[in-house]
């Protein structure tokens, strides 16, 4: 059965990594891997530059009407100045929320053969696989109230609110909790119930559904701990669950253990397991239209989206595999480069994995 993918390119040096995920993506079903329609669409400031808005409604449809969604990176000097509503970002929390995108799974795993690109010591890390859990929909960049607003003396004064129900922690620890079960049965809640009512209430929550699971190990820490021991001892950890503000941290930071932050991929899926497919990394302004942008990130998550969304498991093994082969021909884009490798643009990796994929 064939099935639908939107494709959003977005900003930056989204259409460059994004063009080498689509090359993929076609590689792979002129194989008879998988069967898939490609249809594509406007997110970001791109779609501001043509429609006045970073998410147009024709693309929330396209969205809704998808198996998945492919999405490069949003963002950038470019559209700063406009008011917070129109800026590009407020188009990808559009699509988070209007596809009811709560689950975010972001694995944080070291190559064996960049285990010297960590910024870590290679025996700190070497053998690394862990899984972030981030609450997507709700939280601070959510909340309301929100906004900034002028007192009675004039001075202005910022407010977000964090906020969460006991169903949306309830549901996302059962996310988090079910994967343990495939992988090493721990889980570690992320939560400063020391200092935040709303996380508090996490910690209870958290505690009563690991009840309900009785064979998987289950601990909590204080974000800042957190924090620290990720770069103190980060295999310490298998499944790491928290909210939307701290797992956005916690992943960025887990992806420098990785080697390059251009490595991680991630999934955000819905209750009825539609998903969008993104890099964590951005937009890049900075290294846009160079070709040098490092695109293992993004044919990493197409393999999460043919494993958690498509239904084509085999096929997303064939990408990894072909990943580890390219990495084992040192072959590097530059955040990942070290000495004796041979360093290659963005065009020549993606194309280097379609060489790779096994037969």
């Amino acid at each position: 059965m064939t099935k639908k993918v939107l494709v959003l390119p977005g900003d930056g040096i989204g259409p460059e990594i994004v063009g080498e995920a689509v090359k993929l993506l076609k590689a792979l079903q002129a194989q008879g891997a998988i069967a898939v329609e490609l249809e594509h669409g406007l997110v970001g400031g791109a779609a501001y530059d043509v429609f006045g808005d970073p998410l147009p409604a024709q693309t929330l449809e396209a969205a809704r009407a998808a198996d998945a969604v492919l999405l490069g990176a949003v963002g950038g000097p470019k559209w700063e100045p406009l008011h917070i509503s129109k800026r590009p970002e407020k188009g990808l929390l559009g699509l988070r929320a209007g596809l009811g995108l709560f689950a975010n799974l972001r694995p944080a795993i070291l190559y064996p053969q960049l285990a010297g690109a960590s910024s870590l010591k290679p025996e700190v890390v070497s053998g690394l696989d862990i899984m972030i859990v981030r609450e997507l929909t709700g939280d601070i960049y959510f909340g309301q109230p929100r906004g900034v607003e002028t007192l009675a003396s004039g001075e202005r004064r910022g407010v977000n609110t964090m906020v969460y129900t006991e169903s949306e922690i309830e549901r996302i620890c059962r996310v988090a909790f079910d994967l343990a079960r495939k992988r090493d049965r721990r889980v570690c809640s992320v939560d400063k119930a020391n200092v935040l009512e709303c996380t508090e209430l996490w910690r209870e929550v958290a505690t009563r559904v690991g009840a309900d699971y009785p064979d998987v190990a289950l601990s909590h820490m204080y974000v800042d701990n957190a924090a620290m021991q990720l770069v103190r001892a980060p295999k310490q950890f298998d499944v790491m669950v928290t909210g939307n503000l701290f797992g956005d941290i916690l992943s960025d930071c887990a992806s420098m253990l990785t080697g390059s932050i251009g490595m991680l991929p991630s999934a955000s899926l819905n209750a009825a397991g539609q998903g969008m497919y993104e890099p964590i990394h951005g937009s890049a302004p900075d290294i846009a239209g160079q070709g040098v942008a490092n695109p293992l990130a993004t044919l990493l998550s197409v393999a999460m989206m043919l494993r958690y969304s498509l239904g084509a498991p085999e096929a997303a093994q064939r990408i990894e595999a072909a990943v580890s082969t390219v990495l084992d021909q040192g072959l590097r884009t530059p955040d990942i480069l070290s000495a004796g490798m041979r360093r290659v643009g963005t065009v020549e990796m993606g194309d280097a994995v379609v060489a790779a994929l096994p037969a």
